[in-house]
């Protein structure tokens, strides 16, 4: 059925004026050379995702064979400073994916900077404040309350 789909086209409809048989035989032939183009561009895709997909294979195997390579057997020898140095080597995998993290990070200008702090102080202000009027307002319905000054 998907190869089917590939050869439908939409047809304009023509004036009723003319119906000569040549155009007629004109419309055909246009029509018939727009869905050998399209599915001509259709096997191209095709094509071109077949190629795509092949590279993806490719690039897993060698991952793969890069991963089967790196886990060599240890030497029984070297097991027991294997062991001693594993919470070494994860604080060094730690800080170098760390820095990598970082490589990554798209970080403000310096205008952008200084609006965003000055932001952040803003709000600070005006939440304190705030919480300032919301406690002297406590502060003097419980005095009140309690009988105190």
């Amino acid at each position: 059925m998907g190869a089917n789909m590939a050869n439908v086209t939409r047809i304009k409809a023509k004036d009723s004026n003319r119906s000569d048989k040549s155009s007629a035989d004109n419309s055909d032939a246009e029509i018939s050379r727009k869905v050998s183009i399209k599915a001509k561009n259709s096997e191209n895709k095709k094509a071109q995702a077949a190629k795509k997909e092949a590279i993806k294979n490719k690039a897993k195997e060698i991952r793969k064979e890069k991963k089967a390579a790196e886990k060599k057997e240890i030497p029984a020898i070297l097991k027991p400073l294997w062991f001693i140095s594993a919470p070494f080597r994860a604080i060094g995998r730690y800080i170098r994916d760390s820095f990598r993290e970082l490589r990554q990070v798209r970080w403000p200008n310096r205008k952008t900077t200084w609006k965003i702090t000055l932001s952040v102080i803003i709000y600070v202000l005006i939440i304190g404040a705030f919480i300032m009027l919301l406690d002297i307002l406590l502060k003097l319905i419980f005095d009140n309350l309690l009988g105190g000054k």
